[in-house]
C-alpha cells in the first residue's frame, strides 16, 4: 500500500490496480483530499459511476464551491436520474451567482421525483434561492407548501414568520410561529421570537404569558406602564444579562419614564457600548431630548439614526435643524458638509466647511476642502489663499508645498511661485520629481511673467466695470 505504487499504476495505464491501492490507502487516511480526488476520477475511468459520485460527494466536504464536481456529477446523473441532475445543476447555478436559472434548476427537480424527502429539502432550498431574488411572495409559496409535511426543516417557521414581518404581515408571521409552538417544535427559540411578535404586536398579555425571558418579561411591563414591577426584573437579571444591550435599552426606558433623563441617557451610553452599530441608541436619545426640550440634540441624534438607517435625505434635514440652533458644533458642520457634497450639493457643503474654518482657522480638512472648490470653480486667488493658511499648520506637507508654487505660477505670480519651489526643493530631496522641479525652477527664474487674474476675478472686473 503507497501512493508511489498507486501512480506506478495510473502511469501504465492499469486504472483498476490504481484504483485499488488508492482505496488502500483511503482505509487509512479518510481525510486526504487528493486520495479522494483520485479514486474519484478512476472510478470514472472503470465505469464505476455511482461509486464516483460518492467520492464527488465527499470532495464537496471539503469545499462546497467546487464547480468542476458539480459538472462531474451532472455527466453521470444526466441519463440516469433526472433529480439528481436538476439538484447539482441548481447547486452549480447556486454558486455561481445565477439564482435564477437554479431556481429553474431546483423546480424540475421537484417535478423529477415522488420521493417526500427530496421534495421538502428541495423545496427548502428553493424558498432560500428566491429570497437570494428577491421574490418573498414566491419564497412564502415554498414555505407554505412545505408546512403540508411532518418532518421539515426546524428553520422553515422562523424563515416565513421573516418573511411576513418584512411584507408587514405580523398576524401571518404570528399564525406560523404559533402553529410551530403548538407542535413542540424548537420549542425555546420559537417561544421567545413569538412573545417578541406579540409585543410588537401590542399583544402585552400574550407576550407576558409566552415569554420565559425576563428582559422580555420587563418590556412588558413598561408598555403596560408598571415600571416599578419591570424594575425588579431588571434588578434581578444575571451578570450575562446586564452586559446586554437589550438590558440597557431597557433600564434606559424605566428612567424615561420616571423623568429622570440624565439616568436614562447613561444608559443609552451602555447600550452603544453594546451595540456601536445599532439606530436604536440614536432614536432613544432624540426621543429622551425631546422630552428635555432640548431641540438641538434631539435633531442631531434624528439625524444620526436616519444616517445609520441610509436615509440621507432625512439626515441631511435633521441636520440642517440643529446647525439652525447652534452653528458652532464642528462636528456637525462637518457631518453636514460631507453629506451635502455626497448628496451633489457642493455650493452648500462649501458653507459648512468655511464655517468649520471660521471656528477652527488651522482645520486642515475643511481648508483643503475649500480650496479644491475654489480651484475649480477658477477662482485660484482664493484657492492659493486656503492653500496658504493649510499650509501654516503642515509645513512639512511637500506635496501641498509644490502645489502652492504651482498655483502661484497658474495665477503668474513669479515671486510667490519661485519662494515654494524653493521651499519644495528644501524638504523635498529624496522626491522622485525632485531634479524635474529644480529644473523647472531653473527656467521659470529666467522667465518674464505678469500676474493673471483668476477667473472670478475678471467676471467681477466685467461686471464692475461701469461702475
Amino acid at each position: 500500500m503507497s501512493t508511489q505504487l498507486a501512480i506506478q499504476y495510473e502511469e501504465n495505464e492499469q486504472f483498476e490496480q490504481a484504483l485499488e491501492e488508492y482505496k488502500k490507502i483511503y482505509e487509512h487516511n479518510q481525510k486526504d483530499l487528493s486520495v479522494i480526488e483520485r479514486l474519484a476520477h478512476l472510478s470514472m475511468m472503470v465505469g464505476q459511476k455511482e461509486e464516483a459520485a460518492g467520492y464527488y460527494m465527499k470532495m464537496l466536504e471539503f469545499d462546497a464551491t467546487n464547480t468542476m464536481v458539480y459538472e462531474q456529477l451532472m455527466d453521470i446523473y444526466i441519463d440516469t436520474d433526472k433529480f439528481k441532475y436538476y439538484i447539482n445543476r441548481g447547486n452549480l447555478h447556486s454558486v455561481q451567482q445565477q439564482y435564477e436559472h437554479a431556481a429553474n434548476d431546483y423546480k424540475k427537480a421537484v417535478q423529477n421525483t415522488d420521493d417526500e424527502k427530496q421534495i421538502i429539502n428541495t423545496r427548502f432550498v428553493l424558498a432560500s434561492v428566491y429570497v437570494q431574488l428577491g421574490q418573498n411572495t414566491k419564497a412564502i409559496d415554498e414555505y407554505m407548501r412545505l408546512l403540508d409535511y411532518d418532518e421539515i426543516p426546524v428553520p422553515t417557521y422562523l424563515n416565513l414568520a421573516k418573511l411576513y414581518i418584512n411584507e408587514d404581515a405580523i398576524g401571518s408571521a404570528i399564525n406560523v410561529l404559533e402553529r410551530a409552538y403548538s407542535k413542540n417544535i424548537d420549542v425555546e427559540h420559537i417561544r421567545e421570537n413569538l412573545a417578541g411578535l406579540y409585543l410588537r404586536d401590542g399583544q402585552l398579555d400574550k407576550a407576558l404569558e409566552t415569554t420565559q425571558d425576563n428582559l422580555t418579561k420587563a418590556k412588558c411591563l413598561l408598555e403596560k406602564e408598571d415600571a416599578d414591577e419591570a424594575y425588579k426584573l431588571l434588578e434581578s437579571a444575571d451578570d450575562n444579562a446586564k452586559n446586554t444591550a437589550k438590558y440597557h435599552s431597557l433600564l434606559s426606558q424605566y428612567y424615561y419614564v420616571k423623568k429622570d433623563f440624565d439616568k436614562a441617557l447613561l444608559e443609552v451610553e451602555e447600550f452603544r457600548k453594546c451595540d456601536s452599530k445599532s439606530p436604536l441608541a440614536y432614536q432613544m436619545a432624540a426621543i429622551i431630548f425631546e422630552e428635555m426640550n432640548d431641540d438641538f440634540n434631539a435633531h442631531l441624534n434624528w439625524g444620526r439614526y436616519n444616517l445609520v438607517r441610509g436615509n440621507k435625505d432625512i439626515a441631511i434635514n435633521e441636520f440642517l435643524n440643529a446647525v439652525q440652533i447652534n452653528n458652532d458644533d464642528v462636528n456637525l458642520l462637518v457631518s453636514l458638509a460631507m453629506l451635502l457634497e455626497e448628496s451633489g450639493d457642493k455650493n452648500h457643503a462649501m458653507e459648512y466647511y468655511d464655517r468649520v474654518a471660521q471656528l477652527e482657522p488651522n482645520n486642515p480638512s475643511a481648508l483643503a476642502k475649500l480650496a479644491d472648490f475654489r480651484a475649480s470653480i477658477g477662482d485660484y486667488q482664493t484657492e492659493v489663499d486656503y492653500l496658504e493658511k493649510w499650509y501654516e499648520v503642515d509645513k512639512r506637507n511637500y506635496e501641498l508645498i509644490k502645489r502652492i508654487a504651482q498655483s502661484y505660477e497658474r495665477i503668474k505670480n513669479k515671486p510667490s511661485a519661485v519662494e515654494y519651489y524653493q521651499k519644495y526643493l528644501q524638504v523635498a530631496s529624496t522626491a522622485q520629481d525632485y531634479e524635474k522641479i529644480k529644473a523647472h525652477l531653473a527656467k521659470l527664474e529666467n522667465t518674464e511673467m505678469a500676474e493673471e487674474e483668476g477667473l472670478i476675478d475678471k467676471f467681477m472686473r466685467f461686471f464692475n466695470k461701469d461702475k
